[in-house]
């Protein structure tokens, strides 16, 4: 079925499709209905590190660079058909996110630790670029950067981040070391943000249907202007999908010359599905641990991260290492993610990618 909206700043009715009903998934799901975190945690044995050790050891003594580590040459014979496993079963068909525990950073020089992970990664998808500088592996560290700034990621800073997705199928964070206080994971269903809407507010519900514009934070690819439009909600291929590239980037494209004023009731939509995202009976919090790995399904998953105090000691601070992954048997994606994601080919598609940036994977932050 479609809905119509009408916006009274326009001449014609913007039709958007809409499934006119609640979405009944394994993703749906809000905090207060959730298990024990074993439910949602996977826990390496001793025999599967040894056998990543092993992995680890066999590629950097290869000579093989990090850009360069995938699934021929990163060998894990029985944690691999795990990890394969875990991609299908919990993250593109059910509840959306898991966190694998137990990868030993501790041991781990930072060369080491970027090979498990990437090599890790290479069983769950592709790793594409997550910024303008062609960073196939990112570091989430406060870089003193400011959340004012349009040019800052929030990721930079020790601000809490708000709600998001990111601009790829599945995205993964490596826990090196933790804050001195704060620093939370927290995500939350937007399927069932989604379905909360639909019960409460069709109306705002269908106002997510119609296009956004969102700033681009000066990664701007050849040919696009600094803000891209699209849909938070779509409803294709008998999914729904969702996309937010956070509430902060919807009021700062705002600075944008040709960028339509928001409108009251795209306002009230925007500010009833923050509302249901950061109700605490909704959200999940997780806590990080070294070595733990939380890997999440964009299209079903929001995540935010608290702010956070960090240790005053440049040895001891806040570190995560972060992958944007496109696996090989990912869901289709309607046209209009083109313009965010490159392309909507299924197992090649996502991330950032400017005009003549060659794709790397730093060891620090930069």
């Amino acid at each position: 079925m479609k809905v119509m909206i009408t916006d009274p700043t326009k001449q014609s009715a913007f039709v958007a499709p809409m499934p006119m009903k609640t979405i009944e998934a394994a993703a749906a799901w809000r905090s207060l209905d959730l298990g024990d975190s074993g439910d949602f945690t996977y826990h390496l044995s001793d025999a599967e590190i040894a056998e990543l050790d092993g992995a680890v050891r066999t590629t950097l003594g290869r000579g093989i660079e990090h850009i360069a580590i995938d699934r021929s040459n990163f060998v894990l014979p029985r944690l691999g058909r795990e990890l394969c496993r875990i991609r299908d079963d919990a993250l593109l068909r059910g509840r959306g996110f898991i966190v694998i525990r137990g990868i030993p950073v501790e041991h781990y020089s930072i060369a080491e630790a970027a090979a498990a992970f990437i090599g890790i990664g290479a069983y769950f998808g592709k790793p594409v670029s997550q910024n303008g500088k062609g960073h196939i592996l990112g570091h989430v560290k406060d870089l003193g950067r400011s959340v004012q700034d349009p040019t800052a990621r929030i990721y930079q800073t020790t601000s809490r981040q708000t709600f998001h997705t990111d601009s790829a199928d599945i995205v993964a964070l490596l826990c090196l070391k933790t804050a001195k206080a704060g620093g939370l994971s927290r995500i939350v269903s937007s399927i069932f943000l989604y379905n909360e809407m639909f019960r409460r507010r069709p109306d705002l519900a269908a106002t997510l249907f119609a296009p956004f514009c969102f700033d681009r934070r000066g990664e701007v690819p050849p040919g696009k202007k600094g803000h891209y439009e699209i849909s938070i909600f779509h409803w294709y291929a008998d999914q729904l999908s969702v996309i937010y590239g956070n509430r902060h980037y919807i009021e700062s494209a705002q600075r944008f010359a040709g960028v339509p004023r928001l409108t009251t009731k795209q306002i009230e939509a925007l500010d009833l599905f923050d509302a249901l995202a950061n109700d605490p009976a909704n959200y999940l919090d997780i806590e990080f641990r070294p070595g733990d790995i939380q890997l999440i399904h964009n299209h079903v998953i929001l995540h935010d991260r608290t702010d956070y105090e960090d240790w005053p000691e440049p040895g001891r601070k806040r570190h995560l290492l972060r992958l944007w992954l496109c696996p090989p048997n990912g869901r289709p994606l309607p046209p209009a993610f083109a313009d965010r994601y490159g392309s909507t080919e299924i197992g090649n598609r996502g991330g950032i990618v400017l005009s003549g940036v060659k794709m790397n994977a730093p060891l620090e932050a930069c």
